[in-house]
């Protein structure tokens, strides 16, 4: 399975500008072997609460975002996980959402962040999308014609039991579309995605924004993919690029034969987490 990972530089200014910067990284990353694109999250408009209203949109009456990601998967034949985006729904609430869809334009997949991401660490993040958000509560596990794949966003990484759940549904690749800051990247970023491979022995894929220094949130960077062994195979930095990873799935069974991680969960132990 190959992978396309889209680290964009994120406008301010405009939707329609996003959008076609997705676009192009997009097609730039199928013309370098991607079967599967990934976006970041939040890739229509800049990271900051008050544009999410704005820019949202609702998958039951498509806008730009959603129209651009369906013809855009169907025209280059590819899965297309489209990072995430505000969604609002009829009743005037706002997600941070992750739409996926396959070869054919169609809507398989999508997730509402879990795990808001409401914060003040030492002064140099206050952030809280619980004023503007609502949080969802299902997981997303999505059958592809590689297997099933998972999507988490951003903070939800930071809680292993959501990881371990998809990992226990079938999960080979856990995709998670993520804005880290620069107060939390360095130190957290590879260390997160390193420990859920390895604690669930599959791939775990990181997408992020470029960075942008003049933002008041600028967006560590580092696209990443992490196998079963929790060895990163591929890595950006913080400039924007595009990341290709081939995932060799018959990988996970090696190393899940080797060390049984998963066949000895004792569920009837812990089965009221599970």
């Amino acid at each position: 399975m190959k992978i396309g990972l889209c680290q964009m530089m994120i406008s301010k200014s405009n939707k329609m500008d996003n959008l076609k910067r997705a676009q192009y990284m997009i097609h730039e990353a199928v013309k370098r072997g991607a079967e599967i694109v990934a976006l970041p999250e939040i890739f229509n408009c800049y990271y900051n609460l008050k544009y999410f209203k704005k820019y949202a949109e609702n998958p039951h009456n498509y806008g730009e975002t959603l129209n651009m990601l369906s013809s855009t998967a169907r025209e280059l034949g590819i899965y297309l996980i489209g990072g995430s985006i505000p969604e609002i729904d009829e009743k005037g609430n706002l997600y941070n959402t992750s739409f996926t869809f396959n070869e054919k334009g169609e809507l398989i997949g999508k997730y509402r962040k879990i795990h808001l991401f409401d914060v003040n660490i030492n002064n140099k993040v206050n952030f809280k999308e619980s004023d503007t958000l609502t949080p969802g509560n299902k997981i997303s596990v999505i059958d592809t014609k590689w297997g099933k794949i998972g999507i988490a966003i951003c903070f939800d990484i930071r809680f292993p039991e959501l990881i371990r759940i998809m990992a226990l549904k079938g999960a080979n690749a856990i995709f998670v579309p993520a804005v880290f800051s620069m107060a939390t990247g360095p130190d957290h970023w590879e260390t997160l995605f390193k420990s859920r491979a390895v604690d669930n022995q599959l791939y775990m894929v990181g997408i992020s924004p470029a960075r942008n220094t003049n933002y008041s949130y600028a967006a560590y960077g580092y696209s990443v993919a992490v196998d079963p062994w929790g060895k990163i195979i591929n890595i950006l930095d913080e400039k924007e690029g595009i990341l290709i990873s081939e995932l060799d799935l018959d990988y996970i069974q090696k190393v899940r034969k080797s060390l049984p991680i998963l066949k000895n969960v004792r569920r009837d132990i812990y089965k009221s987490l599970l």
